[in-house]
């Protein structure tokens, strides 16, 4: 609101003989001397008649008008200093009301405020809609292509959602039973197969039985149970493998049920070591990793993410000889210092402590390299995802929690507001599981380590008769060998002593879910020297495992601040997520809506879904304020703002920094980002930052900005806090567009199209109006990533006054 004195045509006078240029100036300078005369004249085209030249009445008059004026202008200055001292008592009291009610809730760690921080956070992540992301290729091609919602639904469904689906009265076939096997088959497949089979096969079959059987088949899925039931009477159909009559055919309904709560789980990697291991070239170490749905009996579920029936379970088993834990890659997190609890902490009473990862592995607080390395992959991996360093912890269980075969085991804990949250485990469970599946399969999962030079070593060998088994056992033959060649040393020589005492043992086989019985003369137990070309041994196995939905939840509480608003004491909700984790990693804004930046935006959006770049385009007529902070709550890291037809910005949602871009390398700017290879603080230095409102002088009430470049000037003109929206004709290929208030418009034209002298004039005017009217002056000049910024403010030039 600061108002300046009435200026004579006479103080605007322009220095170096720009004055000439003035007078015969193009659309751009006119617009220059109209906006300032209105400035300093109150709107009136003429210069004020100079005051010495009055008569004595009217000197007067100007004098006490002048007085009046500047007790009106004292007073505004003193209501706009009283605004902006009220605007600053406001956000300190919403800051001093937010800390008393801190205090109240029992303090940052309190319970309530905790439940606080929670409700607020699961009330935004409800709101917004989140999802877990997973673009794969496919996934792409649809999914980005078209801008769809991903989600992630459970496996298991209540009855009461299939019943009011229709599916549990609905989905059903057709059935009948084989009444002397009980077999089942589906009613409708008999039905056609019969009809197909006499179509092809009977020679005899007349025109009018042939013409039934193809209008049967083309009915048949319209068919009743009675009706169908009518046709396999009618046409004799039996049991295709034993000729046997069938049932009436009844519904059978597709769904099937299951019970809550599973008492565990069988990754699938174990039961396939051997053909992993074969695929590895017979070699280890070795792991293979396994992404799925996993059930637990939770009888009550809740705490959102972290305590449900149906989870995703993400698991790595690690196979290494039980001899040699040492691991190759050791030496990559050896160095790494983070917070560990070890369980003598535990027992004594004393808090999580930081640890060097390779001191603790020397030490044998942790069991072996193998496992620690594993720990520091998890670390890394986690810290990479988001989730504060200082809120994270790798917990060693204690002899009570782990399990009789463990060598040991440690928990990644995270805190969130439920308190430390167990998200990953990271266990050496020996070799039990393969002994446990090698006992019940009768399948030898084991591994081999060759020898340079053969050994001559003691060994118990079981010899099974196949010929008396076969003659006993029969078909069961081969599960009753495979059963015997799996037997541990113990299990022989028990085996052996029951059979010379009393000539035939009990002998359980898992296959066959029952015992049979053993005669000497079917097995062969004896101890033997031989040489050994190789080592046989069950390998050990490093298993970690992640809860991705707790992993998930965690991270959102970690990523979540909030912000005050720039217009209000309201608070803006953040996701900080990392490019790396965020769901839509860029959104697209047009910053007023035209058909002109609408194909910009809707062009850059499809750039960014080839780039393989998730991306939301924004073309509502909102504020562009509102939008920004639209996509800061869903997280997404950068903002693309449409502002011209040729370059753009690329907003960075934390710092809030923007840097300018050419349209069309804007998405591989932003895929460089979202890939991690460059940094923002690497970006802002090849591209020149957008002017901010802080490179103006508030104090004025006209700031003039000149930026120059190798190839576009720029003119940006700002009035106050109202915005000049023109055009001007000065070249054939300039263009106009309106920037960001309090900015102004901006004026852009190559400098390819500009003859030197019209550069050199427009400079000289810059400068001139600047000294002369003491406002703000900003030259940038940028070459190849190099910036020079030069700002002369309003204070320094009155000092060189």
């Amino acid at each position: 609101m600061r108002r300046l004195w009435p200026l004579s045509s006479d103080t605007l006078s322009l220095a170096g003989g720009s004055r000439a240029l003035w007078d015969r100036s193009p659309p751009l300078f006119v617009f220059l001397r109209q906006a300032s005369q209105a400035l300093f004249t109150g709107g009136d085209d003429r210069s004020a008649p100079p005051m010495a030249g009055a008569d004595g009445a009217e000197a007067a008059i100007r004098r006490a008008l002048a007085e009046k004026q500047a007790a009106v202008d004292r007073q505004a200055e003193a209501v706009d200093a009283a605004v902006e001292t009220l605007k600053v008592l406001k956000v300190e009291h919403g800051a001093v009301a937010r800390q008393l009610q801190s205090a109240l809730n029992g303090g940052g760690n309190g319970a309530r405020g905790r439940e606080e921080f929670r409700q607020t956070v699961v009330n935004t992540l409800e709101r917004r809609m989140f999802y877990t992301p997973s673009f794969k290729i496919y996934g792409g091609h649809f999914v980005l292509e078209e801008n769809m919602l991903e989600v992630d639904c459970p496996c298991v469904t209540p009855e009461v959602v299939l019943q009011a689906s229709g599916h549990v009265e609905k989905f059903t076939d057709l059935m009948v039973k084989d009444e002397k096997t009980g077999a089942c088959h589906r009613a409708d497949h008999l039905l056609k197969d019969f009809c197909k089979e006499k179509l092809e096969k009977d020679v005899t079959l007349s025109p009018e039985k042939a013409a039934e059987l193809r209008h049967v088949i083309a009915v048949l899925d319209d068919l009743s149970a009675q009706e169908l039931g009518a046709k396999i009477k009618e046409y004799g159909i039996t049991a295709p493998d034993t000729k046997n009559p069938l049932s009436d055919p009844y519904p059978f309904n597709l769904m099937f049920q299951t019970s809550i709560g599973p008492a565990g789980h069988c990754p699938g990697i174990f039961v396939n070591f051997k053909d992993l291991y074969y695929y590895n070239g017979n070699r280890l170490p070795f792991a293979a990793a396994q992404i799925g749905q996993a059930f637990r009996n939770e009888i009550s579920p809740r705490q959102g993410l972290l305590r449900v029936r149906e989870f995703t379970l993400a698991e790595i088993e690690h196979f290494v000889d039980p001899e040699d834990k040492s691991h190759a890659k050791f030496s990559e997190v050896s160095e790494l210092e983070f917070l560990m609890f070890p369980k003598e902490d535990q027992l004594t009473g004393k808090s999580a402590k930081k640890m060097i990862l390779g001191k603790a592995v020397s030490e044998g607080t942790v069991n072996n390299e193998t496992l620690g390395y594993f720990i520091g992959r998890v670390y890394l991996f986690l810290t990479q995802l988001g989730i504060n360093k200082d809120r994270l912890r790798f917990r060693q269980h204690l002899p009570n929690e782990m399990a009789h075969y463990a060598a040991d085991c440690w928990d990644a804990e995270i805190e969130c507001s439920f308190g430390w949250i167990e998200c990953v485990g990271i266990a050496d469970r020996s070799a039990y599981d393969l002994r446990a599946h090698t006992e019940k399969s009768g399948v030898h999962l084991v591994a081999h380590e060759k020898f340079p030079e053969p050994r001559e070593v003691e060994k118990l060998v079981v010899v099974p008769s196949k010929k008396e088994l076969g003659l006993a056992f029969k078909g069961n033959q081969k599960m009753v060998v495979q059963a015997l060649e799996a037997m541990s040393e113990a299990e022989a020589l028990e085996m052996k002593a029951g059979l010379e005492s009393k000539g035939e043992v009990e002998f359980q086989v898992c296959t066959l879910g029952k015992a049979v019985t053993l005669k000497k003369s079917m097995v062969s137990i004896s101890r033997e020297k031989k040489k050994e070309h190789q080592r046989e041994f069950t390998p050990s196995v490093i298993e970690p495992s992640f809860g991705i939905g707790r992993i998930i939840y965690c991270l959102y509480e970690h990523s979540f601040y909030t912000r005050p608003s720039k217009v209000d004491n309201e608070l803006l909700n953040v996701f900080g997520f990392s490019a790396l984790v965020a769901p839509k990693k860029c959104t697209v804004l047009p910053l007023v809506k035209t058909d002109a930046f609408d194909r910009v935006a809707k062009a850059i959006s499809r750039d960014l879904t080839k780039a393989g770049i998730s991306n939301i385009i924004d073309i509502t007529g909102t504020s562009i304020g509102k939008r920004y902070a639209r996509t800061d709550e869903i997280g997404v890291p950068f903002a693309i703002t449409v502002d011209s037809t040729t370059s753009v910005t690329i907003r960075e949602r934390d710092s809030r920094q923007q840097i300018r871009v050419d349209a069309a390398e804007a998405a591989l700017v932003v895929k460089e980002l979202a890939d991690g290879q460059s940094t923002w603080a690497d970006v802002m230095w090849r591209y020149p930052p957008t002017p901010l409102p802080s490179q103006t002088t508030s104090s004025s009430p006209l700031s003039l900005s000149l930026s120059l470049s190798l190839n576009d000037y720029y003119f940006i003109f700002s009035l106050s806090n109202t915005s000049f929206i023109g055009s001007s004709n000065l070249f054939s290929n300039f263009e106009s567009s309106s920037q960001h208030a309090p900015y102004g418009i901006i004026w852009r034209f190559p400098t390819t199209s500009l003859p030197p002298q019209t550069m050199s004039s427009s400079l000289s005017l810059s400068l001139s109006l600047s000294l002369s009217l003491s406002l703000s002056l900003s030259i940038s000049l940028f070459y190849e990533g190099l910036l020079l910024l030069f700002i002369v403010r309003r204070e320094f030039l009155a000092f060189i006054k």
